[in-house]
């Protein structure tokens, strides 16, 4: 899921600060979980923090640059994986609107940017909605709207913003966004047929790398491992430590048996942003090396981090859901997951909470979710093992058939993990008469 947040908030971020101080036009892109951001230069965003603080001082009334130093804090808070940057990222943007009220779509785009940041997904909207009020011809403020109304489940919305986006000021930002757009109705050949596009128009190694990634990404939902790899490894080629790269480089590894490269690089990504996201990943590559000690640990760790996103600001009963499903405590990811399903019906969380009910022994309740997540994205084969998982548990062995037939087809590679087990269960009713 997260892909789709973090290509807002890298995209407007990088954009907004260029146009004010000169850097790139970054077109960013990312989520999640999904969509990375292309890779950010931590020293060259604190350069411009220092430069917009600078000119702050001698310039205290220029809205423009509150604003901007509002979604560079946001920028920050994503690069670092620290959330207590959101803090300043909303005083500096309410700075912005107390010097200018209206007419100031740059710092409502910007708390817009920075609600999604914290999965306030309602509230982005209203943020996004406020800042084409304000100018409509804000392409970035549709790029908020985009994504917004994508984790709320009002996919023809997300679309509809994504078109005025892509209308306005097409460039790799709204490539990302409509290529995530299609991967969701689960037409990954348009999808990989638009990030192509944007591809073949990168030049800076950051975009090129972002984009390769994204080729990876749908490679690997196609199930083609050798495709997924050799864009994951030309994308190491243009920026080596572009973290997203890395998770795509460990997840083939791990399913092509290689759990030490898997090892090394998930433990890479969640050394440099320690979010609960990545830390949970490394974990569970642990826990298939057998060291399951060091895998609590690093669960003990993405539980501190998912409670100091909390703490900034942030709302996430998904990872909450998540997290209390790796320490078998189903009765918690159920209650989690069914909050989380109430502010956004999104693929991923009816995918989330289909598991927590079945863990729970509620199948009847986890086939209704897993249907509507797999109606969501029917690409998805992690969406269709669920499936399987609540129809064998309620006996239906002929759907449960189908739906392992659809895992099969679609990505047997698509855990390390749960692939075998779906696997072997589809031979076994293979071999039933």
């Amino acid at each position: 899921m997260k892909r789709a947040v973090t290509i807002v908030v890298a995209a407007l971020a990088l954009s907004a600060i260029g146009a004010l101080f000169g850097l790139r036009e970054q077109p960013g892109s990312g989520s999640g979980s999904a969509v990375a951001a292309p890779p950010a230069r931590p020293d060259r965003l604190t350069q411009t923090i220092t430069r917009a603080q600078e000119r702050l001082r001698a310039l205290p009334g220029d809205h423009r640059t509150w604003a901007a130093l509002g979604l560079a804090y946001v920028e920050q808070a994503r690069v670092s994986g620290d959330p207590s940057r959101y803090p300043l990222a909303e005083t500096a943007l309410h700075r912005s609107l107390k010097v200018r009220a209206d007419d100031n779509s740059d710092a409502f785009t910007g708390l817009g940017a920075l609600a999604n940041a914290r999965h306030d997904f309602a509230q982005a909207r209203t943020f996004a909605q406020r800042a084409l009020r304000a100018n409509p011809f804000d392409a970035y403020a549709y790029g908020v709207l985009a994504d917004a109304e994508t984790q709320l489940g009002n996919a023809p919305a997300a679309t509809a913003a994504i078109q005025h986006m892509l209308d306005l000021r097409p460039g790799l930002a709204a490539y990302a966004r409509g290529s995530y757009d299609l991967e969701q109705r689960g037409r990954l050949t348009e999808a990989s047929d638009m990030m192509r596009q944007a591809l073949a128009a990168a030049v800076d190694p950051a975009d090129i790398a972002f984009c390769r990634n994204q080729l990876g990404d749908l490679a690997w939902f196609r199930g083609d491992l050798g495709a997924a790899a050799a864009e994951y490894s030309a994308g190491l080629t243009a920026v080596p430590s572009y973290s997203p790269l890395l998770h795509g480089r460990a997840r083939v590894a791990a399913a092509t048996g290689d759990i030490a490269q898997a090892l090394a690089d998930t433990a890479a990504v969640a050394a440099r942003t320690p979010t609960p996201e990545t830390l949970m990943s490394y974990a569970g590559m642990l826990r298939l090396a057998g060291r399951d000690a060091d895998a609590d640990r690093q669960l003990d760790l993405a539980e501190a981090a998912h409670r100091i996103f909390l703490a900034n600001g942030g709302r996430d009963d998904l990872t909450g859901a998540q997290l209390a499903l790796t320490r078998g405590d189903p009765a918690t990811a159920v209650t989690a997951a069914q909050n989380e399903w109430r502010r956004r019906p999104f693929a991923e969380v009816a995918d989330v909470l289909s598991q927590s009910l079945h863990a729970a022994g509620r199948d009847d309740e986890a086939l209704a979710y897993a249907r509507k997540a797999f109606d969501l994205n029917p690409r998805n084969a992690a969406y269709a093992y669920h499936l399987a998982q609540a129809q064998l548990a309620l006996g239906d062995r002929v759907a449960a058939r189908t739906s392992l037939t659809h895992v099969r087809a679609l990505n047997p590679h698509f855990s390390p993990v749960d692939g075998p087990i779906a696997a072997r269960a589809l031979t076994d009713l293979e071999a039933q008469p």
